[in-house]
This record gives C-alpha cells, structure tokens and sequence, in this order.
C-alpha cells in the first residue's frame, strides 16, 4: 500500500499501544499480538495449506461460523486458522474447537504481514463482511492465494464510491469473489468495474437456525415465564432500560427478562435499583425462586440466543447508541422485534419493519404504544410474530450457495 496508509496504520499501533497502559481492551490487543506467531508456529506446520478465515469481532465470527461449520465437517482433515481482530470476538472465541488454530491477526504493516502469510501459507482466505486491510490484501494477491469476502454488504456512502476512494477500489481489486447480501450491494459494485460478485444473503440466518436447531432447555427460564406475558431485552444498554423498566414497573401482567450487554456487579445492582417489582439473578436463583420473581436479570455469557425462545417479544438494544445487536435470533422463534431508531445500517431491520414483523421506536410514548397493542391483542402479536419467522426462513441458504461457490471444483 502507499506510504500514507503505511504511516496511518503505524500510527494506529503506536496509539493501541499507548492507551494500553489504561484501557483493558487495548491491553488485551498488544498482549495477544504477541503470541500470534507463536500460536501459528505451533498449530500449523510446513505443507498443511490451511483455509485462513477472519472476523473483526464477535459479530462477524458468528457470521462466518456456519461456513467453518460446513467446511470442516465436509472436509475433516482441512486444517483452518481463523483470526479475529478485536479483543470482544478473541476472548470469548479464542478456544473455539472447530478450527486449528485461534489468534490475533497482526497488524496491517508489511513486514508484519509478510511473516504471518509466510507462517500460515494459506490456500485460500475468507475475510467477513466489512474486513479490508490494504498489505494482506495485496499480498494475498501477489501470492497468487484465492481471496473472498462473504456477507458484504456496500453503501453509497462508504469510500469505495468516492471520487477519491482509488486505494479503498484497489483494496476490492484483491479479491478473487465478493459474496454480497443484496441486490443493491452488487449494483454498486457493477458501476465502479467489479462483475465477479454474487447476491447470495446474509450467512448469519444460517446461523440462527443451528442455534435454534441445537437449542438447550434452561429450567430456570422455563419456570419463570410459564403461563406469563414476558418481554425480553437482548444486549440492552441504559437508553434502552430507560423506557422499558418504567413501563414494566407499572405493569404487573408482564414479566421481563433483562440480559444486559454489560452485567458486571455495580451495573446489575444499579439495575436493580431502578425495578419497583420483584427481582433476581439468574446465576443467584433456582426455579422456585424465579417462578416467583417478576424479573431475571441474564448475568452471565452464552445462554441470550436461547432464552428468546420463552418470551413472546424482544426489544434489542443498542439502537439508541452505537446500533441494534443481532435481531435474528430474536425473530426465528417467531415473536416481533422492537428496537431503537439506530438500525440504518443493518439490512435485516430495514426488511423485517417492511414485513410487518419488527418495530422501530424513538421514544417511551411509541414503545409504549406497540406494548399496550401487543399485550391488548393476541392476534396482533400473533400475526406479528409470524411475518418475522416467515422473513427469517426466506433468507436461509447463503453458507450452502458460497460453500458450492468455493469448493464445487
């Protein structure tokens, strides 16, 4: 790449390693750059070719996951390196059983990309969804190394359609495929010169089906809403609670369930504070305790996606901040979604409000009169849900239509 971008991502090092002494994260970051080449050495040895997939966080890991999924189990001996960017995806990840080998990828400087293309000596690379970095990009391509990107999705406004976005067009020029999720994506990228892009959706509705598939029983959560209208609030933030915990606290009919994005012992606390009714946490509480609590509070990591399965409707979080969270695992049990008015940039929100089965809100007033229709009228929230599970099924097949792509040959 040329030496400015060079220089911005010399710099963008040196300020991860500077705010590292403060930040948690960043610390994360430089301390697990650290042990990449040594995971790699040790993982992957001379001849093994392995199929090199990156994601920036946790989000776009599960993303690519349905495609690893299928990768190794059509292909068992296929050794995969998958790396992650951000230290969120990382460290819940990093012992992730699917693949041979988890690290940090290191940052986008020559040097450092040469070393690890020259440890990993990938046959293929998959980048997911909104990954481009410039020198593994060129050097990918220099090397002669296939190189996709899967569940793309491009907007008029990004830089690629500028009048002065030449180095991000070359950037799109390295790959050898580019799996969009929709239409409009591949009409962008027709008009700036690129024709080797398939419209194949968005591989996170894979994803959501497996997880529903394989989804466990969580007793607590049954007991707790048996028999009883719940809410729940996925990855919610404080603007979120902040027009929900008001409107429950005055209705005793509901019940709520509360899976904070952050749920350290203050916030809990600060939560709980704030709920006039009765209330426990679930890694504090057995069943007969929560079948008599009005709200639970989801305290710990990995059991969201299957909680949904006990409410009757979801509100995301997120969407009164930095963006909504993953609204399809709330939407493939069938129940309507509701969520703030930051979502523009996330295709399935804008589909699912066009199908009738989600919900944007701006304010208290609104929530509060979606929930009093939904909780007044059965066959509202029936019909609601339904729009929402039928739009989830009408975009399942994308892992299967790039796995074809990739591997039919």
């Amino acid at each position: 790449m040329n030496f400015l971008y060079n220089l911005s991502i010399h710099f963008y090092e040196a300020g991860v390693k500077l705010v590292s002494f403060k930040n948690d994260k960043a610390a994360k970051m430089v301390a697990g750059q650290k042990l990449s080449m040594g995971i790699l050495n040790e993982k992957i040895k001379p001849g093994d070719r392995p199929i090199w997939i990156h994601v920036a966080s946790l989000g776009e890991f599960e993303q690519g996951r349905p495609l690893i999924e299928k990768i190794k189990h059509n292909n068992p001996e296929q050794k995969i390196v998958l790396t992650f960017f951000s230290p969120s995806g990382y460290e819940i990840r990093k012992n992730y059983g699917e693949v041979d080998a988890v690290c940090y990828l290191p940052f986008d400087t020559p040097s450092k990309v040469s070393a690890f293309l020259d440890a990993v000596n990938p046959s293929m690379a998959i980048f997911v969804k909104y990954e481009f970095w410039g020198n593994y990009l060129e050097q990918l391509k220099a090397r002669n190394i296939p190189t996709y990107i899967i569940s793309a999705i491009f907007r008029e406004s990004q830089a690629f359609f500028k009048m002065w976005g030449g180095m991000f067009r070359k950037m799109l020029g390295c790959f050898t495929h580019i799996f969009v999720q929709d239409e409009n994506s591949r009409r962008l990228l027709g008009g700036i010169g690129f024709k080797n892009v398939d419209v194949c959706g968005d591989t996170r509705f894979d994803r959501v089906t497996d997880i529903m598939a394989t989804t466990k029983a969580f007793p607590i959560v049954e007991q707790f809403t048996k028999d009883k209208f719940t809410l729940i609030i996925g990855s919610s933030w404080q603007p979120d609670e902040d027009i929900i915990i008001p409107y429950f606290n005055t209705h005793p009919e509901m019940r709520l369930i509360i899976a904070p994005h952050e749920f350290d012992e203050e916030r809990v606390k600060a939560l709980q504070a704030r709920i006039t009714r009765k209330s426990v946490c679930y890694t504090e509480t057995n069943e007969v305790e929560a079948a008599d609590a009005d709200c639970l509070i989801i305290n710990c990591f990995g059991i969201l996606s299957s909680c949904y399965r006990y409410a009757q409707v979801a509100h995301i979080g997120g969407g009164f901040g930095v963006g909504i969270h993953n609204i399809n695992e709330a939407a493939v049990y069938g129940m309507p979604v509701i969520f703030g008015p930051k979502y523009h940039k996330f295709k399935e929100a804008h589909d699912l409000i066009a199908a009738g089965g989600a919900f944007s809100v701006h304010n208290a007033q609104e929530f509060v009169g979606k929930m009093d229709k939904m909780l007044a009228d059965k066959n509202y929230l029936t019909d609601c849900g339904n729009k929402a599970r039928h739009y989830i099924e009408s975009q399942l097949g994308a892992t299967e239509h790039i796995y074809n792509k990739l591997f039919k040959k």
